[in-house]
């Protein structure tokens, strides 16, 4: 009986291990089946690793296909001609520039721009339906259009080298200056005569500060230089001789001989100043130089072309109150014709043109006053259009801009073009996220 038992458990034991031995050899995995129906290795195209293998492998998802022969609807619909059909974007009364968020703006182009009638008058209710703007005679998608007004950044350049009774005027209308500017504007002062000299820097339009530094820019002006002829001119002459030659203009010269010298008016060198100190303010801000001059020019190290250059480039506009006898209609229609080596009577206009600014022409004091005002009310109630250019925005190239309003008898005051730069493409609002 014990033998049958030993028996039974023998063959229970082996059954088992036959089970165990069973179960291991399926978990063995089978060896790779042979893949039939591949390429040569000499005979691959290119191309066809983007298409499904044989045994049923697939590229990823966002190789199924091949790039794209046109480019995306977004990048599509900023390529559209001004003629646009959807509006762009309008931000709530108030919000203005602060309504657009973002990060980074590689080709955005802002254009401020004003329109006025026949009359010189403002021109309100302007839509973005009747804008059309255009970048080297190409029509653009306006991107943003708003009337709010932005805080400003004026630099004032006041001409201390005029005639003292003009000198008179400008000083007794510096008073109403500061009533032009608002709380959040910010204002510096520069004055210039045989060179531009820095009064204060930026400071709050309502500031002790900037009332103290248009007082101290008051000054007696400069006398006009007078040439005298004939026997006047020769006071230590007799006989045709001049009998003490130490009143003679040169030493030890027998005949009186006055040379009279000329003038300078450095008013190149103080638009470029101004422009310096305007390139540290930071964005959201209109970038104004406010001159208040005859408009003169001759003895500047830097030259019109080179400053105009200069102001484009870093999107600043000039606007300016012509006194003195260039603000008179016959003289400065004169100033058009400028013979070579001679002193540009008036220069201003050269600048407002280029850069988009406005020229108000005043001979009496209580004009002056007013064209304050009414200079800083025209900025502060511009249209503000924007567009996505479609050159390469860092190239350093001067591009221009052309602003036209579809109603009749109306005037476009723009800037006629602007030069891009490197500090443009750089990131405007900076976004952090929630931890």
């Amino acid at each position: 009986m014990a033998g049958v038992l030993a028996f039974l458990a023998l063959g229970q034991a082996q059954a088992q291990k036959t089970t165990e031995e069973a179960s291991a050899a399926q978990q063995i995995p089978d060896a790779p089946r042979p893949q039939v129906g591949l390429p040569a290795v000499d005979k691959v195209a290119p191309g066809m690793g983007t298409t499904p293998t044989s045994n049923g492998d697939h590229a990823p998802a966002d190789q199924q296909q091949g790039p794209p022969s046109s480019l995306p609807s977004t990048a599509a619909q900023q390529l559209q001609p001004a003629g646009q059909e959807t509006p762009p974007e309008l931000p709530a009364p108030g919000e203005g520039a602060d309504a657009f968020k973002l990060v980074v703006r590689t080709n955005f182009v802002e254009v401020p721009f004003t329109v006025k009638d026949n009359k010189q008058r403002l021109v309100p209710g302007i839509t973005w339906r009747e804008v059309r703007i255009y970048e080297n005679n190409i029509p653009q998608r306006i991107s943003l259009f708003t009337v709010d007004p932005f805080p400003l950044s004026v630099a004032i350049v006041i001409d201390q080298s005029l005639t003292p009774d003009n000198m008179a005027k400008v000083n007794n209308s510096l008073a109403a200056l500061q009533g032009a500017f608002a709380p959040y504007d910010e204002v510096a002062v520069f004055t210039y005569n045989n060179g531009p000299q820095k009064r204060t820097d930026f400071t709050a339009a309502n500031s002790a500060r900037l009332e103290f530094a248009l007082n101290n820019s008051k000054s007696t002006g400069r006398e006009v230089y007078m040439n005298l002829g004939g026997p006047l001119a020769q006071t230590t002459v007799i006989n045709g001789r001049n009998f003490d030659p130490n009143t003679a203009p040169i030493r030890n010269s027998q005949a009186m001989e006055l040379k009279v010298p000329k003038e300078v008016h450095t008013l190149n060198d103080a638009i470029l100043e101004a422009a310096k100190s305007l390139t540290t303010r930071g964005r959201g801000r209109k970038r104004v130089i406010y001159v208040i001059s005859d408009g003169k020019e001759y003895g500047s190290q830097a030259k019109t072309k080179q400053v105009i250059q200069y102001l484009q480039t870093n999107k600043i506009a000039v606007y300016g109150t012509l006194v003195g006898d260039s603000s008179l209609p016959m003289v400065g229609f004169l100033d058009k014709i400028h013979l070579p080596y001679t002193m540009r009577d008036n220069v201003l206009p050269v600048y407002v043109n280029e850069t988009g600014g406005n020229l108000d022409a005043e001979f009496r004091q209580r004009g002056i006053e007013q064209s304050f005002q009414n200079i800083f009310e025209e900025v502060r109630t511009q249209y503000t259009i924007g567009y996505y250019s479609h050159q390469p925005f860092i190239d350093g190239k001067y591009r221009s801009i052309d602003v036209r309003v579809l109603r009749p008898n109306l005037t476009v005051i723009a800037k006629k073009g602007y030069i891009p730069t490197a500090s443009d493409s750089g990131p405007v609002n900076t976004i952090t996220p929630n931890r």
